[in-house]
């Protein structure tokens, strides 16, 4: 993408160039209060297409701006409501937490309720 960039501004410059050296003429402007000025039409022809410009130029910058400033608020707001993708794993066995009772051994076949595995 940089090399079709590089080759616009390169394609642009010489074709400016091609009409500055072909224009190459004197010309006047009047102005206000009977002021003339003489400069060289591409001068002129370039000052003109850069003060046309300028406006729209102006224009893209305030609603980049104003398009920037929203997305940035839009993202601010969304990382405000969505929980954290990755939360801290939880451990597979269980901590003995202190103070709490210990959990009984499972019975074995002689401890059933109900036997008297004691007498004979």
């Amino acid at each position: 993408m940089q090399f079709l960039r590089t080759a616009f501004w390169v394609v642009l410059v010489i074709i400016i160039m091609m009409f500055s050296f072909a224009n190459w003429n004197p010309v006047t402007i009047n102005l206000w209060g009977g002021l003339q000025l003489e400069t060289k039409l591409p001068i002129l022809v370039i000052v003109a297409f850069l003060a046309g410009s300028l406006p729209f130029w102006a224009l893209h910058k305030a609603t980049r701006w104003s398009l920037k400033r929203r997305l940035e608020n839009a993202e601010r707001a969304l990382a405000a409501v969505t929980p954290t993708a990755y939360a801290e794993p939880r451990p597979t066995s269980p901590t003995p937490v202190p103070g709490a009772p210990t959990p009984l051994p499972p019975a074995g076949p002689d401890d059933r309720a109900g036997t008297n595995s004691g007498e004979p």
